[in-house]
């Protein structure tokens, strides 16, 4: 039998069908990885390409005052965002978006051009005629490639999306703008002020949005949509009143003028409840110019220096020193005694000094407060004793934090009892020096002697409001520290020193006031000492004296400068000169805005 012979047309279609089964080994041993072995991997890689998770952000607390009108709210303005992977040209899509945003082309371009992102900012929180504007170049590229018969469209905008984003804005600009504080911009995570201190609850819980995209970065008709609401922070109201801080405000920032000081405080407060009605601190700052933060930094104007600032309260130190000797009944306010015009004591080489009293005389208690003197006090004090004495400044509220709503509020300094020197320390302390304080707790300190010997707890936010209506309240602390028979001599003493004494300057017409004037050498940390030139000046009081309203603290960091009255030539460095008259402007004010109506009306 013979064999078939190969002919060449044979050998041709057995090649061709080895080529043909080699492919479609190949093509199978492909399609085996994509399908079976690298199927996960593909597939992530397509949802990626397609499905975008974009966060809803939850809208921020809106923060109230008293009234319940917004010191801080969040609006939602358009923010032009970009998907970089997807551009191809980032200069041309700069040059389209640059006249329409009112940004630079290389800037724009420099954050569009990191082909490895999927996510940058081309502008934020444009307004709604720029986003108008972007929005028509984009609907012109989609009508474009969604002709019968397209023409040449152009790519530019591929990757170049609108959306609304939060911007957390002061309607009342610097209006207690260190009590509010400010927030990050890009995450609007709060900084300072109450937006740091209650960040978590104001900031709420993001929600999630997961949508088809095709290429193009246009929603892909019925593809995937699923969303998680966000839920909205809880709101909150403060005991801020809005005229008493605008009166407060404006009267720090002209007494730096009239008196040349570094900086002034002022605090407001309502002694029955212990709400804050005001906290005004000059220079200040607007939270929503974002340019100027860094000049208001370096002034301090981020400070809120009635809570941060800690000071020696001087002579408004003596009420607390004299309160507790008349509630101990060590003294009476008609007690006299001879008050020599200098005093030493063990262990200090200088005596103490009364300021402008060169000759000793009998002095009563009442006129040992009304006139202000160091060394009538320093007897009162030794009469009471350390222990007492340091009992009472405990109870006071001094070296300890008044409230737990004030933001970056500093304890002060009260040594223990056990560390003063026996005589000195209580010496110095009774007329307001080795002891450190806040301007917010010599505040509760006369608002204890205003209420009827109760010390309340001093707090800024009134209630919290959640979204579902639930309301938090605040219930602040109370506890007794003297009398009300005691508290009432001390308002009887008070409105000596204001109608008598040292804070003639604070009397306001038509109300009855009392306070106290303070003036001390400044402590320069820097150089552990005292300054030779700078004094902090203050004045605290109360008004109504008869049926107290409100107490205002006035602290004034280094006056200078002196002015004439009646011929007679006063320095500002003194409280009853600087401070007091303030006191009085700030007190008619809010006593107005208050309602409050004047004596015997």
């Amino acid at each position: 039998m013979l064999r078939p012979t190969w002919r060449t047309r044979d050998l041709r279609v057995l090649l061709i069908g080895i080529c043909f089964l080699l492919a479609w080994i190949g093509i199978g041993y492909r399609l085996f990885r994509v399908q079976v072995v690298e199927a996960a991997t593909f597939e992530a890689d397509g949802n990626d390409q397609r499905i975008r998770y974009e966060e809803i952000a939850a809208k921020r607390g809106t923060i109230y005052d008293r009234d319940y009108i917004e010191l801080a709210v969040s609006v939602d303005l358009p923010s032009v965002i970009a998907d970089p992977s997807l551009i191809i040209d980032p200069e041309e899509t700069a040059r389209i978006l640059a006249p329409l945003v009112g940004g630079s082309v290389a800037g724009i371009a420099e954050r569009l051009d990191r082909p490895e992102s999927r996510f940058a900012y081309a502008a934020r929180h444009i307004t709604i005629e720029q986003e108008q504007q972007v929005q028509a170049e984009i609907d012109a590229l989609a009508e474009c490639r969604g002709e019968d018969e397209p023409g040449e469209c152009s790519y530019a905008l591929d990757g170049i999306y609108l959306r609304n984003e939060p911007l957390r804005v002061y309607p009342s600009g610097d209006l207690a703008a260190q009590v509010l504080g400010l927030v990050q911009q890009d995450d609007q995570t709060g900084l300072e002020g109450l937006e740091a201190q209650y960040n978590e609850v104001l900031t709420g819980s993001p929600g999630t949005k997961v949508l088809e995209r095709d290429p193009a970065g246009i929603p892909i008709p019925l593809g995937e949509l699923l969303i998680e609401p966000a839920v909205a922070g809880v709101d909150m109201r403060t005991t801020i009143d809005r005229e008493i801080q605008f009166a407060a405000q404006q009267a720090a920032a002209d007494a730096i003028v009239q008196t040349g000081a570094e900086a002034a405080t002022i605090v407001v407060i309502t002694p029955r409840t212990g709400e804050i009605l005001a906290m005004a601190s000059a220079p200040t700052f607007d939270p929503n110019e974002r340019g100027s933060i860094g000049d208001a930094i370096e002034q301090g104007a981020l400070r809120n220096r009635a809570a941060t600032d800690v000071y020696e309260p001087g002579s408004t130190l003596k009420v607390a020193t004299v309160a507790a000797a008349l509630n101990e009944g060590i003294v009476t306010p008609q007690d006299s005694w001879w008050v020599p015009a200098a005093y030493e004591v063990d262990g200090k080489e200088e005596p103490y000094t009364d300021v402008k009293r060169e000759e000793g005389r009998h002095m009563s208690v009442a006129e040992i407060l009304t006139k202000s003197s160091n060394v009538g006090t320093i007897q009162i004090q030794e009469k009471l004793g350390n222990d007492l004495h340091h009992q009472y400044l405990e109870a006071f509220g001094l070296g300890q934090l008044t409230s737990e709503s004030v933001p970056g509020e500093v304890p002060g300094l009260l040594r223990p009892v056990a560390d003063w020197v026996s005589a000195t320390a209580g010496a110095s302390t009774a007329i307001g020096y080795r002891v450190d304080v806040t301007a917010l707790q010599m505040a509760a300190v006369f608002g204890t002697i205003a209420n009827n010997g109760i010390w309340v707890e001093p707090h800024l936010v009134s209630e919290l409001i959640h979204p579902d209506g639930s309301r938090d309240i605040t219930v602040p602390r109370q506890r007794p520290v003297i009398s009300e028979a005691t508290a009432q001599q001390m308002r009887e003493l008070l409105q000596g020193v204001v109608e008598q004494g040292t804070g003639r300057r604070a009397a306001i017409e038509g109300y009855a006031v009392g306070g106290k004037t303070g003036t001390t050498e400044k402590f320069l940390p820097e150089q552990g000492a005292y300054s030779e030139e700078d004094r902090i000046a203050s004045f605290i009081g109360i008004a109504p004296i008869d049926d107290p309203e409100i107490v205002v603290a006035v602290m004034l960091d280094s006056p200078h400068g002196e002015l004439e009255e009646d011929g007679t030539i006063v320095e500002l460095q003194f409280g009853g000169v600087s401070a007091a008259p303030v006191f009085a402007r700030v007190a008619e004010a809010a006593l107005q805005a208050l309602g409050v109506a004047p004596d015997g009306q």
